[in-house]
């Protein structure tokens, strides 16, 4: 028994909930998934994972050898970067995640220069608006957008965003432009679930925050979908600055209600911070942080 790969796999059950998902995240059938972890058990001489139709439990003994299979394993990870090289100069792969769009307009043209100037280094960007957990799923760093809640990561801010509210000129035109939060109830507006409610908007800022209600005429579910309904003159939407910020700038959208903006929210990122970084991962924090800080001062 590979007793290394063994402990992946296990670790890998653990995160991904079920051995159906283990084995689609490692590649390999469900049935091998199961005979390997048999033989872990058998080899341990106790049950790690009580297995229902349902869920997975971890045993006691399973939770002790979790923590140890994953202190273990993150062992071997760094000796195995000590020796290729990673903390001599950039080299290897650097597993970064970032919020869709954001991701897209802002991460993705950064790590196209810095692959230009690092030759050595490969990148793997996973662009999800879901929380990924950096240490559980092998992830060098994250964009995250918003306050952070306290931990032991670490968190370099490289600019902030707004919570816009806008629309085209020619819906403006026809219906009039909202000069207060309230009169937001004889308007149509357009909604998605990624930033505001189908009901209410807030408005505001911390006591004097404010639930505004709203009239949806239309829930979708990406902002690009938002922003070209908006565009299309169906009503107002809420959204993040820089997700309007082209249609603004094209005069294809407006903004409204600027004086009762909520307030920004920071853009960071945020890597583990245990240990001596790889140089890989300080080559990039050293090169993508000016740059997004310059061009999030740009944007909206």
């Amino acid at each position: 028994m590979d007793r290394l790969d063994a402990m992946s796999l296990f670790v890998a059950t653990v995160e991904a909930g079920s051995l159906s998902a283990a084995a689609r995240r490692a590649g390999v059938p469900l049935a091998t998934v199961s005979r390997k972890l048999s033989e872990l058990e058998k080899h341990l001489k106790t049950r790690l994972l009580n297995r229902s139709t349902r869920r997975l439990a971890l045993t006691d003994a399973g939770q002790s050898y979790l923590d140890a299979c994953r202190r273990i394993l993150g062992e071997v990870s760094e000796a195995e970067r000590t020796a290729a090289g990673e903390y001599s100069s950039p080299t290897g792969e650097l597993v970064i995640t970032a919020p869709v769009v954001f991701g897209r307009l802002h991460v993705l043209p950064v790590i196209v220069d810095f692959l230009a100037i690092y030759p050595q280094v490969d990148i793997r960007l996973t662009l999800s608006d879901r929380i990924t957990q950096l240490v559980e799923e092998h992830i060098d760093l994250a964009v995250r957008i918003g306050e952070l809640p306290d931990s032991a990561m670490v968190a370099i801010r490289v600019g902030s965003i707004r919570r816009i509210v806008c629309a085209s000129p020619a819906y403006l035109a026809g219906h009039g432009t909202p000069a207060r939060p309230p009169e937001l109830a004889g308007h149509d507006c357009i909604t998605f679930e990624g930033l505001a409610g189908p009901a209410t908007w807030s408005f505001g800022t911390g006591k004097l925050e404010t639930a505004v209600p709203v009239r949806s005429r239309l829930q979708v579910n990406t902002a690009e979908a938002a922003i070209d309904a908006a565009i299309a003159g169906l009503g107002l939407t809420k959204v993040l600055s820089y997700q309007a910020d082209a249609a603004v700038r094209a005069a294809a959208l407006r903004l409204v209600l600027e004086p009762f903006e909520p307030p920004s929210w920071p853009v960071s990122l945020v890597h583990a911070g245990q240990g001596r970084l790889p140089v890989k991962l300080r080559a990039f924090l050293d090169f993508a942080a000016p740059r997004l800080r310059e061009r999030l001062a740009r944007s909206l």
